[in-house]
């Protein structure tokens, strides 16, 4: 008994400090915390009404990166709202899915190393969205940036010379070509390259941490979700954000009709944007 509750003791006092430490951190980010980089004048619009008037122009778009967690997600939000005429999706294999909701889709499997044969995949499409990525533990620090840059850029290239007027890149919290880091590097300097292209608008997502329950995933990952989704629950929103958020961002966004060609949403950009006009 004795023992009973001295672990109850210990757990409670552990507990304790957890919750005192993240208020801390927190408040002691909060200083540091992201300003609200991009002005959403449309918010207090009906966003129903955007969106039907976006559904009547008949669109059409592309995803890359459907089978990764932001691309599925994405891919579903697009569904629900319904506001494009066609999708289609561009990745290096076929995708399985179940139910009449995903019978209309277009999948075009293409091979990354030789993008050029495939060109028309990217003919026709109005809209694009590219959440393709690796990671530098995966594919090694010559396929990240091959993957993360060259599959990337060029796939926005074709779609610029498809027609494409509208492009939106899921990149990184911290993106600068100039970093010394190469996964913000990398980031940075494709966002660069793709701004070159000069479409009629292009946006950039910056999400922190992805608060997502993958179906894999290595102990230090679950560790580092759980802190960040305490951190976010006391207020703190510049370091991470759902991964459902970032999904209902990108689609939301989309119907919106901001001032600049090029603009660039941060963490706390995109949590605001994906909770205030989410369904």
């Amino acid at each position: 008994m004795p023992v009973i509750k001295l672990l109850c003791t210990t757990l409670g006092k552990t507990l304790g400090f957890f919750t005192v430490l993240v208020v801390f951190i927190a408040a002691t980010l909060n200083y540091f915390e992201d300003s609200e980089t991009v002005k959403y004048t449309s918010m207090a619009e009906d966003i129903k009404t955007l969106e039907e008037n976006f559904r009547q122009q008949n669109k059409s778009c592309f995803i890359l990166g459907a089978s990764g967690e932001t691309g599925k997600l994405l891919l579903q939000e697009l569904l629900e709202h319904n506001i494009f005429s066609k999708i289609t999706l561009i990745g290096r294999r076929q995708l399985t899915f179940e139910g009449k909701t995903y019978e209309n889709l277009v999948q075009e499997v293409v091979d990354f190393e030789k993008l050029d044969d495939y060109a028309a995949a990217f003919q026709g499409h109005d809209v694009g969205y590219c959440c393709l990525g690796t990671t530098r533990a995966k594919a090694g620090a010559e396929g990240f940036v091959r993957v993360d840059h060259d599959y990337v850029l060029k796939s926005a290239e074709l779609a610029k010379a498809g027609g494409c007027t509208q492009f939106h890149l899921e990149s990184s919290r911290g993106a600068d070509k100039k970093s010394g880091f190469l996964y913000l590097k990398v980031k940075g300097q494709v966002e660069a390259d793709i701004e070159a292209l000069g479409f009629d608008r292009f946006a950039i997502y910056r999400p922190g941490v992805l608060l997502v329950d993958r179906q894999e995933s290595r102990p230090t990952e679950w560790m580092a979700r759980k802190f960040f989704s305490a951190v976010s629950a006391v207020g703190y929103r510049s370091m991470s954000v759902p991964i459902q958020e970032v999904a209902k961002a990108m689609v939301s966004n989309t119907v919106l009709q901001p001032e600049q060609k090029m603009e660039i949403l941060e963490n706390k950009d995109i949590a605001t944007l994906g909770k205030s006009t989410g369904k």
